[in-house]
């Protein structure tokens, strides 16, 4: 598997990023490319909650919580990637307070290639550096709709 990862200090505490990033249903709040989301279950967040994303190109794709640990992150499987090139693929979502900063988020993919050894090279090239534009970006939406949040909290407040 390709391994991609992305890591952003965000100036807020674990519980506050999490309140935004536990939303599963809701990437869609902070995640730019993701222009809406189906909710596939009726369950909770959590372990078998599936998502369709819907993306400003007009693709979607799927995806079904494998692993969900409450204020710390959260594992899908991406079982339905009929308009990317990938045989299988998974993403991670970690947040965890850091002595100098408040928080780290990570933001991890690990793919598959279809095609073979050729692709296996595209996915270490071209593919690895639009993942990386997509998980930067998801990140810094995040930190936004973090930061956005505390500000529209402490002036009701």
């Amino acid at each position: 598997m390709i391994h991609n990862e992305r890591t952003r200090e965000i100036d807020a505490t674990p519980d506050a990023i999490w309140a935004v990033q536990g939303r599963f249903m809701h990437i869609d709040e902070f995640a730019p490319l993701v222009n809406s989301v189906d909710a596939l279950t009726d369950c909770e967040d959590g372990v078998g909650s599936k998502r369709r994303c819907h993306f400003e190109n007009g693709t979607s794709l799927v995806e079904e919580v494998t692993k969900w640990e409450a204020n710390r992150g959260y594992r899908v499987r991406l079982p339905d990637m009929a308009a990317m090139p990938l045989h299988e693929a998974y993403a991670e979502l970690s947040v965890e307070p850091l002595d100098n900063k408040p928080s780290k988020v990570k933001w991890a993919m690990d793919y598959r290639m279809k095609y073979g050894p050729l692709a296996w090279i595209l996915g270490q090239t071209m593919m690895k550096t639009m993942m990386g534009k997509v998980l930067d970006g998801n990140l810094k939406g995040l930190a936004d709709k973090v930061r956005s949040s505390r500000n529209a909290t402490a002036q009701a407040a």
